[in-house]
């Protein structure tokens, strides 16, 4: 309803929502023109539910999710007929690992073959994502859209970084070099290392640095989308850097709510679905709410990647190695503070594709978050990106 299908629900030309009761129109942008587009609502999600006497745990992990999407997907190609055709999987989010995980499972129990993949916002090593203790590694790789946003929010030096191009190659080397090698001494570092990098932070991160040094030098999402904006009384979105809150106080360390998400798309998607379904499809089911978010699901098992984080690039890796002609498009949103464009290229270098296949995944990238497709301009491009994608297989 945002971007690929026959409808599209209509946003403001900046990716906000235009209020209720929202819009819904014929898509333009549909990918219709390349591809015939069949969509899946996982178990939990949409209105897909287990049956009244199976449990949900036989869907609600990462293998399980794996093999019920892809029994479906085989189930589907040969009650139609369609094992001739071309394949592409797509995903967003969390439907990237689906969509990684897939590439594997299907060439592997299927033999379906694929001839390309398009990932929105990609996740494959969770461990890029989830900073605590013990991993260091996020920290680093969330910076470059940590200071995108602040960037855009006008909180940098504007005569020091007057384009987001010249901030981003330097937060880039910086977090590579010497902020990594920072996080690696740990306890080792001297007060004057410290002092230093509390300011080197501050310049990229547009907060405060006493509130650097008082979380470790060690900046998460959650404090970051709280403080950036605190002495405005703003908050700032996960899913999109550049929206803006209002929570019912200034303080605390994280936002009541992300205003990415619930000031642009929960409405307008939610409805535009409903609508479309009733409406157009003539599907009627009043007994169930349509669950349009996947976070929602739980809890969730990782029960094969257990004392470690689930990594599926590597079925990736394996997938293009076993299947040459198989393409990836990566799409990635400069202010996505969900799953950040330098985590993915971090993820996508430590594949260690064979040179030979390097080109088989091609990176775009787009000035929004996690659903850069909301504003116009990035929806346009987006869509010209994929069309040259299936037009190049």
């Amino acid at each position: 309803m945002g971007a690929l299908g026959p409808k599209r629900v209509v946003m403001a030309d900046d990716g906000t929502s235009q209020g209720p009761p929202y819009t819904v129109v014929d898509n333009a942008h549909s990918w219709l023109d390349r591809t015939d587009l069949v969509f899946i609502d996982p178990i939990e999600t949409g209105y897909s539910r287990p049956a009244e006497d199976v449990d949900k745990k036989e869907f609600t992990g990462y293998s399980e999710d794996l093999h019920s999407v892809g029994d479906f997907i085989h189930k589907y190609i040969s009650e139609h007929g369609r094992w001739s055709s071309p394949k592409f999987l797509a995903g967003e989010s969390y439907g990237t690992t689906r969509a990684a995980g897939l590439s594997g499972y299907l060439q592997d129990r299927h033999g379906m073959y694929l001839n390309g993949i398009v990932l929105v916002s990609a996740v494959m090593n969770f461990q890029t994502l989830w900073g605590n203790e013990g991993n260091d590694l996020p920290y680093s790789l969330f910076l470059p859209s940590f200071a995108a946003a602040a960037h855009y929010h006008g909180k940098l030096d504007k005569v020091r970084y007057p384009t987001q191009t010249a901030l981003l190659d330097e937060v880039e080397r910086f977090a590579l070099n010497e902020y990594t090698l920072f996080l690696m001494k740990g306890d080792r570092t001297t007060k004057e290392e410290r002092d230093a990098m509390a300011l080197r932070l501050s310049a990229y991160m547009g907060i405060d640095k006493g509130v650097i040094a008082r979380n470790n030098y060690r900046i998460g999402t959650g404090i970051f989308t709280k403080e950036l904006l605190r002495s405005d009384s703003r908050t700032i979105g996960r899913f999109d850097g550049t929206i803006k809150g209002i929570d019912r106080t200034d303080g605390g360390q994280g936002y009541d709510f992300d205003p990415s998400y619930n000031l642009t798309v929960f409405g307008p998607y939610t409805v535009a679905i409903n609508d479309h379904l009733r409406t157009t499809l003539n599907y009627k089911n009043s007994d169930k709410v349509y669950e349009i978010l996947t976070g929602k699901v739980h809890p969730w098992s990782y029960a094969a990647d257990q004392n470690r984080f689930l990594n599926n690039a590597e079925t990736l890796r394996m997938a293009i190695h076993k299947n040459p002609r198989l393409r990836v498009l990566i799409c990635n949103g400069y202010y996505d503070l969900a799953t950040p464009y330098f985590a993915t290229e971090y993820t996508v270098d430590h594949m260690f594709l064979n040179e030979e296949f390097r080109d088989n995944i091609t990176m775009s990238y787009y000035q929004g978050g996690h659903m850069m497709y909301t504003i116009k301009a990035e929806l346009e491009k987006f869509t010209n990106d994929v069309r040259k994608f299936y037009d190049g297989l």
